[in-house]
């Protein structure tokens, strides 16, 4: 029997922000926006056709047409969705349109108000008020949820909800427990599995021990690879806390090192952590859609049949 592992398309490279200038990105055309959407949907066919199983996104507008166009397709079935919200970059972008801040939260305010899910809104409004944290997080990814789920149909399933690295480690460091527990709480009654993006995996794991949060009821996602790039504070540390981690759902990223590892080169380290669920890596290529993972079907095939 082998053992099934998420092998999932990432996002980065669909995005196509420019760092050049902010003049260029401002001016970046609708028809080149759709072209992006239309390669990068041919990117996540293509890596499905040869061993991705599912799509680890940011929540934005691009994103959420490649996952409305394959809809769709007829042949994209069973395709398990992880979304990380929030996506900062679009909110950036957003802010430059409407004027700023203010303007941003004009906007975003006006879009959570009319979407679905008024109801839940309604009774947090309380919250909303005395500015309470969790009751801002519930609106918020209340708000998200009904933008996923406008785009998916039975075919597709959303297997989590993670929150971005920024937000996760920002309230790690303030010690943020009750926010931790809120979010797993809510998402729980939402019935979609409560996830955590982060930077400092180890870190995460000491302080969810320290709080008795039930590991087997969330997905982390994080940096594991062969040289330790991005493994805060080391490799060795984030690989003890694989294994104290164990009943979680860990995702790795940043498996290529930032491109310095080939697949060849990766699939073997990452076949060997047997905590480990699944991977997300991006492509941007065709041959990369069809080699990346095609090589890390066939390498967790062969190491983890048991």
């Amino acid at each position: 029997m082998t053992k099934t592992m998420n092998l999932l398309v990432g996002d980065n490279p669909f995005h196509g922000i420019s760092h050049l200038s902010q003049e260029r990105a401002r001016t970046r055309s609708i028809e080149q926006n759709q072209e992006n959407i239309k390669q990068s949907e041919n990117l996540v066919k293509l890596s499905l056709e040869n061993g991705a199983n599912g799509f680890l996104f940011s929540v934005d507008e691009i994103t959420l047409s490649i996952i409305k166009n394959l809809n769709k397709n007829s042949q994209t079935k069973n395709l398990n969705l992880f979304a990380i919200v929030p996506y900062a970059y679009e909110y950036v972008r957003k802010s430059t349109q409407t004027g700023g801040v203010s303007g941003l939260a004009k906007q975003l305010s006006k879009e959570m108000i009319f979407s679905r899910n008024a109801k839940v809104i309604a009774l947090n409004i309380g919250g909303l008020l005395r500015f309470n944290p969790s009751a801002l997080l519930k609106v918020y990814i209340t708000y998200e949820l009904s933008r996923i789920k406008s785009v998916i149909n039975n075919n597709f399933t959303l297997k989590s909800v993670m929150l971005q690295e920024i937000i996760t480690d920002m309230a790690l460091a303030l010690d943020m427990d009750q926010l931790f527990k809120s979010y797993i709480k809510f998402m729980e009654k939402s019935n979609v599995r409560p996830g955590f993006e982060t930077r400092n995996f180890a870190y995460l794991v000491s302080k969810f021990k320290e709080w008795n949060i039930d590991f087997s009821k969330i997905t982390l996602t994080a940096s594991f690879n062969k040289v330790g790039f991005q493994m805060c504070p080391s490799k060795n540390e984030c690989e003890k806390a694989l294994e104290d981690a164990q009943e979680a759902e860990v995702i790795a990223m940043s498996i290529l090192a930032a491109g310095y590892l080939k697949p060849t080169d990766a699939v073997g380290y990452l076949a060997d952590l047997q905590r480990l669920s699944g991977v997300v890596v991006g492509v941007s290529k065709e041959s990369q859609a069809t080699e990346t993972f095609r090589v890390l079907q066939e390498g967790f095939n062969k190491t983890n049949s048991y």
